[in-house]
């Protein structure tokens, strides 16, 4: 059986039980009503997605068509979305928070006979942008269509069957259509599944994840997937800005995050018991120091009896605030800074990371949870070859690898030689087989002096140390040296003191001798931040090409 078919399978095997619910009312699927719009048990999932296969049968679509999906997550965009694969049209989604000209954009170049809205909002956004679009129909007029008495089972696909088209953040230039296909959604899911599996160990009762991150993404549609492929009760957050209230009320054994969240708690946690101050801090600074310690192999005596302490007054609480029932933090979509895994395994808690691109059907790479290694992301999953190329570039082959760009073959030619896909990343494997990603190869920064420089480390280690900051950006390209854009609201003195500390451990190819500090932050909105969070760096050069030449020109660079 193929993915499509195994989850079908399992819908018809758990009539009456829950398998997806939305966080309403403190998020908590023990508080919602046992049927209905906020929960759906397997019965109630396949009415919904019967509804909406007629729905599609009756708008004359047939395989291979495309049909895009613009919407926020819910359990209808889930039943669409298996209603779509099931009548073999190939899935286009895409975020519904994006500018409507650049939503316009993919949809004109995906080509799609019909566009799912989920509320008229939307719909009218489009439409202004795009007074030609094919039709536009909102999920209520989808899922008001009378289920029918029975319907066939989903049509036959065969492996190289495309079933969606993801598009790419697009961080410089135009965002690609990511062809995948049946092929790579079963072994990809096959390969999810087994490792959930040795998360979670032997259990008579089903998993409870929670998520929040779009299912538009490749990485987020995936987990989607894999609950419901295996025994799980997944709730959806409905609300971003009450996310700790939904995640406490989910009680969740797991869900995935991207490092941004993961950093927030972390810096949320530090502050909490700064601002307390007393005993519990003194403890909580000493445990700390002590980890680290011992992850750098050079204990003190001492050091087991501060950690222990923690973890008899300190630990348990925090870890109750954060879920009692969980078992494991899944990140992804960027590397995720060392010292903050190490912080959540020091509470007890797990953090697997995850290494992938849209075009490796999300995943390449995921943490053993028998051997998590701080820093790398894991192992390459069964069945998927990765080597190293010019430039330290990552290099994947598998069955994760998609067909093509949409509509591009040129684009595809130039990342895909000899069954090897050209991920742009830059890495290093260590003896173990455990990958880690150090940067990315259009984001070097080279230096009049010819000096290359990945930018995201240091980044990364800017924006740990600066509270208050936001985003950090490196500029420097054909420059004679380094200088920062920093968002948020940090006092000037207080970068120039972190900075120092930073450039000193640096050579001096790599020292930041500059900066400039923005009030608005970089955002999607914007038009700074692609849909996924990344920076887009050329347009936020761009926006602020005066205060960079101004800064540049202090020094005569």
């Amino acid at each position: 059986m193929n993915f499509l078919e195994k989850i079908f399978s399992r819908l018809n095997h758990a009539p009456g039980r829950v398998l997806l619910a939305e966080a309403h009312e403190g998020g908590s699927p023990r508080a919602l009503p046992a049927s209905g719009d906020r929960t759906a048990t397997g019965a109630e999932l396949l009415a919904q997605i019967a509804a909406a296969r007629a729905f599609l049968r009756a708008s004359g679509l047939a395989k291979g068509d495309r049909c895009a999906l613009v919407a926020p997550n819910s359990i209808r965009w889930a039943a669409l979305d298996l209603a779509i694969l099931a009548e073999g049209i190939i899935a286009v989604p895409l975020y519904a928070r994006q500018a409507p000209a650049e939503l316009v954009a993919m949809m004109r170049d995906a080509g799609p006979g019909l566009t799912c809205c989920g509320d008229a909002a939307l719909r009218d956004s489009i439409a202004a942008a795009w007074p030609d679009a094919p039709r536009l129909v909102l999920f209520d007029e989808i899922f008001a269509t009378p289920a029918p008495a029975s319907l066939p089972p989903p049509i036959p696909l065969a492996p190289q069957d495309a079933v969606a088209i993801h598009y790419t953040s697009g961080t410089s230039g135009e965002a690609k259509g990511v062809i995948l296909t049946v092929g790579n959604l079963s072994h990809m899911l096959s390969c999810t599944t087994a490792r959930l599996d040795q998360v979670m160990g032997p259990r008579d009762v089903p998993d409870r994840v929670f998520h929040y991150l779009p299912f538009c993404f490749a990485g987020s549609w995936i987990l989607l997937l894999s609950c419901l492929s295996r025994e799980s009760v997944l709730t959806l957050s409905t609300d971003l800005t009450k996310l700790a209230d939904e995640i406490r009320g989910a009680g969740p054994n797991y869900f995935l995050n991207v490092p941004t969240l993961l950093e927030r708690i972390r810096t949320g946690v530090e502050d909490n018991l700064r601002t307390r101050g007393g005993t519990i801090a003194k403890i909580f600074n000493r445990a700390w120091a002590a980890w680290l310690r011992l992850d750098a192999k050079t204990p003190r005596p001492g050091d087991f009896l501060w950690l222990g302490l923690a973890g008899m007054f300190i630990f348990p609480s925090i870890r109750k605030r954060l879920g009692p029932n969980l078992r494991a933090l899944i990140c992804g979509s960027a590397p995720l800074a060392r010292e903050t895994q190490l912080f959540f395994m020091m509470l007890g808690i797990p953090v697997l990371q995850v290494y992938g691109l849209t075009e490796t059907t999300g995943i390449c790479t995921m943490d053993d949870p028998r051997h998590i290694d701080p820093g790398r992301v894991g192992p390459a999953i069964p069945g998927i070859e990765m080597k190293l190329g010019e430039n330290s570039e990552i290099l994947v082959r598998g069955p994760n690898i998609f067909s093509g760009y949409w509509n591009r073959p040129e684009q595809t030619a130039q990342v895909l030689h000899d069954g090897w896909f050209h991920t742009g990343d830059q890495g290093d494997v260590d003896a173990n087989g455990n990958w880690r990603i150090t940067g990315r190869l259009k984001n070097l920064i080279i230096l009049n002096s010819g000096h290359n420089i990945a930018p995201e480390p240091i980044e990364e280690e800017l924006f740990r140390v600066l509270r208050g900051a936001r985003q950090v950006m490196l500029i420097g390209n054909g420059r004679s040296f380094l200088a920062a854009i920093i968002t948020g609201e940090v006092a000037r003195a207080e970068i120039e003191s972190q900075m120092a500390r930073l450039n000193a451990k640096l050579p001096h190819y790599r020292k930041i001798w500059m900066f400039h500090t923005v009030q608005e932050l970089f955002t999607i909105e914007n038009g700074l931040l692609t849909a996924n969070g990344k920076l887009k760096r050329d347009a936020i050069a761009a926006r602020f090409a005066v205060e960079i030449e101004r800064m540049y020109a202090r020094t005569g660079q």
